[in-house]
């Protein structure tokens, strides 16, 4: 590019001078009138030192005339731009082999007549030094602006790929088995979030694998104790040949309960299998919910009887849901059935059923022990009791809010418990009108 520039800035250069000389010859008629030759030369020779630059003046046969340095005078001097301007054309032309740029210009007489050629020869070496030396200016440059940029993306690399072989290694970890690993979050940016996210679900995946172990540990210590308890009471028979036999009877019958418990927990624990294989799916249709309830409070009327409480049910909207009835109506179920067995004697449980364009509301409150808010977080945990001694008196396994939990939550729906100890409990249960997969 700078070669270009300053080629055509020589050469027209050049070329106005060519044209400027070739216009005075012929005005002063130097060429015809000998008797001008002496100022003819020496204007010739002021001019080039003026411009240092080499003027050669060639007539209409190519015969140098007049030349600034002396040494082609009367020579033929038949170049091409002299050919080309004795044909009536200016033309000027770098020859970077000789590192010199030529331009002429054309004299005519009064006639119109070409009757010589003036020719300017200049030197570009100065010019091709300043190129050479540009060069390698802006090659040291070019070197310095690619190591600077080399280094800028070494550093940005390392800014964007440490963080992520950071998350990879935890990654690496954490698919070994080791849960307990996490990001260290710096800064505020995209990494920092995605660190974040990671470690939220990380803590989650602790939580669900404490929670699996938990859940294992405790179906062995709830099924090891009835059936410690049945190992316990027959070796007493075995062992005792003369029982009477009211002993024996006394002795069956609490086998037979122990076995009722198991029963009852492995019911519970298929029931909760069967809610978390979601791909087994619902058998969702239309469901009266106001219908549910008065069956369920029929249903668990003999239960509150024993214990002389009030079973209540308000209905304050007709409602009709799309719904598997029978998971339901068992979670439900549990929710008063609960309210009962944690009600002192004498005491109330109330069912409502309430809703609005989009959502159904089943209320159960109960006038019993109440939960304290250390513990409300907790009570829908597998195998979870807020008082053991009460649920083993009681029965319960501690399944029950647990199943009724998941059997909500499959149908997109939520359960929020309202209570304070010994001030009673409220469980409100949302459900959708329109189940949506």
């Amino acid at each position: 590019m700078l070669e270009e520039y300053f080629r055509e800035t020589n050469e027209k250069k050049l070329l106005y001078q060519a044209n400027k000389i070739a216009g005075s010859i012929q005005k002063e008629n130097y060429l015809i009138d000998e008797s001008k030759s002496a100022i003819f030369e020496k204007e010739l020779e002021e001019k080039s030192k003026e411009e240092s630059i080499r003027i050669l003046v060639v007539d209409n046969k190519g015969i140098v005339v007049n030349d600034s340095n002396k040494t082609e005078i009367g020579k033929t001097y038949l170049v091409p731009e002299v050919v080309v301007a004795l044909d009536g054309k200016d033309e000027a032309n770098l020859r970077k082999e000789e590192g010199v740029v030529y331009a002429s210009a054309y004299i005519e007489n009064e006639n119109s007549e070409k009757i010589g050629v003036v020719l300017l020869i200049s030197s570009f070496d100065d010019v091709n030094n300043l190129i050479y030396e540009i060069s390698q200016k802006w090659l040291l440059i070019t070197i310095g602006i690619s190591i600077i940029i080399g280094l800028i993306v070494f550093f940005t690399t390392q800014i964007f790929i440490g963080p992520l072989k950071n998350i990879l290694r935890i990654i690496q970890r954490i698919t070994e088995g080791q849960l307990h690993q996490r990001i260290l979050i710096k800064g505020h940016n995209e990494f920092s979030q995605l660190g974040t996210a990671f470690n939220n679900m990380t803590e989650k995946l602790e939580t669900v694998e404490s929670s699996r172990q938990e859940f294992v540990s405790n179906v062995s210590h709830e099924l090891k104790t009835p059936l410690s308890s049945i190992k316990v009471l027959s070796e007493s028979i075995l062992l005792q040949s003369d029982m009477p036999i009211e002993m024996y009877k006394e002795f069956l019958q609490d086998i037979s309960s122990e076995i009722d418990r198991m029963t009852n927990i492995i019911n519970d624990l298929l029931s909760l299998v069967k809610l978390d294989h979601k791909e087994a799916g619902l058998n969702i249709k239309e469901t009266d919910i106001n219908k549910m309830a008065e069956e369920i409070l029929k249903r668990l009327y003999p239960l509150a009887e024993k214990k002389n409480i009030e079973l209540f049910y308000e209905s304050n909207k007709n409602m009709i849901i799309d719904a598997d009835e029978v998971k339901l109506s068992l979670a439900i179920s549990n929710l008063v059935e609960n309210g009962i067995k944690y009600t002192p004697n004498n005491g109330m449980v109330k069912l409502i059923v309430d809703g609005d364009h989009q959502n159904c509301f089943i209320s159960v409150q109960d006038t019993g022990i109440g939960i304290n808010e250390e513990e409300q977080g907790k009570i829908f945990n597998r195998f979870y009791r807020v008082d053991k001694t009460r649920d083993r008196e009681t029965g319960g396994t501690g399944l029950g809010l647990a199943i009724t939990h998941s059997a909500v939550l499959l149908h997109n729906g939520s359960i929020k418990v309202i209570s304070k100890e010994n001030n009673g409990a409220t469980f409100v249960v949302r459900l959708p009108i329109k189940y949506a997969e």
